[in-house]
């Protein structure tokens, strides 16, 4: 696609490995934290194990960088990038870890490490408002009333609904193209607004029957509401204007009225300092008079009808203040406009016209499990070039979606979201090594598959924590991970066992207290809850809770390392399309306000 070099650059493969490399350095290190499950964190001694110094350290240095919830609410990323001590900060990892326990015995550098390794730091993303203004160019998108998705669907939703199907409709318009696919649509309140709002052919195509049958329900009631609220929308900006005539035309005359009675008390104050004056000079001027006129040394009375005005029309100076009519220009476009809502009003769109809509712009909704293998001829028997999306598309369908991407020709451009990095497939991860999948979801470039590259399951769940929610203080309840961690100590001491595969699942927030929240979780994990007394229950909480602030310090090192974590699995994503062939641009765009949309990071690619 030759439009494609008119994109914002990228970065080149080899750029993008070295500083993969410089990442993959910083991560060897720091994985370890990552990778401790605080479930464990009394049984394990995770404290003492991975971190040299006091919590109280800790929590002082990540007020130092916005991140705890007594400190004021700040964006992370808006927060300066200041180096500690030189380069040692960021190059000199032995700084950072101890070279013989491997602990973590600089805290300061370790976050500002991870903060030049997140996305918004480290130098690899392009901007959506440069690609937004490459792609409109000069072209100018035809479309129906602008709707805010916001009436429709929640704030969070309505956001990354709003900034994606703009970026999609950017997309299709630059490479001429009017079908898409989305995968995983779930819900389909992405699929649905770019049909209606940009006039697209959607396949919303998701493995779930249930969301494929709620979309088509929720779709046939949107449409419903759409033609309505179209309707409304018209109206309302008809009456708006209509208002906002009358409103020009009360403003003018409140105005007018105020600029005569200046023009009049600046004269009358004139007049007052003036001896002789001509009566006939100053309602008539241009005719004179011989006689000659009295001499005033009282003021002109302060009556509106006795003023004397400036006027370019003289008889209006004469003239009481109120038996003046004014006319405003806001009159005429008040009666051209309910001329011209009058005609079309009258107008009705001919059935060729509805038709001719109705078949440009059509959502559909399919139930299909989508793979890399999944031969996309079968599901939509009308595939032509399209443009393939995903937003939020969970775990391994994230990459299957740029597999499918590079493999079919039909398919011109992706853009694709992830999220639910910890369902991902890992190769080189423990529990797979006896699967033999022949498409795994990380990693996907062929320079981490020759490293050998592993992060783990619990580093791609502490991934997906939300570090920017963190610094605004929508932090994590630490006290449910408090709970949960001295519960893992009771199930350890007291029933002798260190492995389960049971889940508690979210007992906490249907808890009143601690008391109730382990005897609610031995029912859970099937145990004989009689053996504990409530005594001995509290007397475990009273046990740890003076600890219960290394636990929150811990949990902070997961939460600015986590960026780190997603920035290798997004680069991972991003390197494989730049090892393709067939690929003319790629790039990874922050499409979202993290702190609305924590995953808010697209994979954006074009075929040549």
């Amino acid at each position: 696609m030759a439009a494609a070099g008119l994109l914002p650059a990228s970065g080149d493969l080899d750029v993008l490995r070295g500083k993969l490399r410089e990442l993959m350095r910083f991560l060897r290190q720091a994985l370890p934290i990552a990778n401790a499950h605080t479930v464990e964190f009394y049984t394990g001694m995770l404290w003492d194990r991975f971190v040299e110094g006091s919590p109280d350290q800790v929590m002082e240095v990540m007020r130092s960088f916005g991140l705890h919830a007594k400190a004021a609410p700040a964006r992370w990323e808006e927060r300066p990038l200041e180096e500690a001590g030189g380069n040692s900060g960021i190059t000199d990892f032995p700084n950072i870890f101890c070279e013989n326990s491997q602990k973590l015995v600089n805290v300061e550098a370790f976050a500002l490490a991870a903060k030049y390794y997140s996305l918004p730091c480290f130098g690899v993303c392009t901007s959506l408002e440069h690609l937004l203004v490459t792609l409109k160019g000069n072209q100018h998108q035809r479309l129906g009333n602008k709707v805010k998705s916001d009436d429709f669907m929640n704030a969070k939703k309505s956001h990354e609904v709003q900034v994606m199907s703009e970026l999609i409709g950017c997309f299709t318009n630059f490479c001429g193209i009017k079908q898409v696919i989305d995968l995983g649509s779930g819900k389909g309140y992405l699929s649905s607004f770019l049909s209606m709002q940009y006039g697209l052919k959607v396949y919303g195509i998701d493995s779930s029957n249930v969301n494929t049958h709620g979309a088509k329900e929720r779709n046939r009631k949107l449409k419903k509401h759409w033609r309505v609220y179209q309707t409304r929308s018209r109206a309302h900006i008809s009456s708006l204007v209509l208002e906002k005539a009358e409103e020009n035309t009360t403003l003018d005359e409140q105005k007018c009225k105020a600029n005569i009675k200046e023009k009049l008390l600046s004269i009358n104050n004139s007049l007052t300092t003036q001896h002789t004056s001509s009566i006939s000079d100053t309602v008539l001027p241009g005719f004179t008079d011989t006689r000659q006129t009295e001499n005033h040394s009282d003021p002109l009375p302060q009556s509106d009808g006795n003023f004397l005005l400036e006027n370019k029309c003289p008889l209006l100076n004469v003239l009481p203040i109120d038996a003046i009519e004014l006319t405003s220009p806001a009159t005429k476009d008040y009666k051209k406009f309910s001329e011209e809502h009058k005609r079309r009003k009258n107008t009705v769109p001919s059935k060729d016209q509805a038709k001719e809509s109705n078949e440009s712009s059509i959502y559909s909704p399919l139930t299909s499990f989508i793979t890399a293998e999944s031969e996309l001829h079968d599901i939509i028997t009308d595939l032509e070039d399209c443009i393939m999306v995903g937003l939020h598309t969970c775990g391994d369908l994230a990459p299957n979606t740029l597999r499918i991407f590079t493999s079919k020709s039909e398919i011109k451009g992706v853009c694709s979201v992830g999220c639910c990095y910890h369902l991902l497939s890992e190769k080189y991860e423990k529990q797979f090594q006896d699967y033999t999948l022949e498409m795994w979801g990380f990693p996907m470039c062929q320079f981490l598959k020759e490293e050998g590259w592993c992060c783990g399951r619990n580093a791609r769940m502490s991934a997906c924590l939300a570090l920017e929610r963190v610094a605004v203080g929508q932090g994590v309840a630490i006290e449910s991970l408090f709970y949960r961690a001295v519960l893992q100590e009771i199930i350890k001491e007291c029933y002798g066992i260190t492995q389960c595969d049971k889940h508690v699942g979210k007992v906490y927030s249907k808890s009143a207290s601690f008391l109730d929240y382990v005897r609610k979780s031995l029912k859970k994990l099937e145990l004989d809850e009689s053996k504990l007394t409530d005594q001995k229950i509290m007397d475990y909480y009273e046990k740890y809770k003076p600890r219960m602030n290394e636990l929150e310090a811990f949990n902070m090192l997961k939460v600015v390392l986590a960026p780190c974590i997603e920035t290798l699995i997004l680069m991972d994503r991003l390197c494989y399309l730049k090892e393709q062939d067939n690929i003319a641009w790629s790039a990874l765009v922050k499409l979202f306000d993290p702190v609305k949309s924590p995953r808010c990071y697209a994979v954006i690619a074009l075929k040549k």
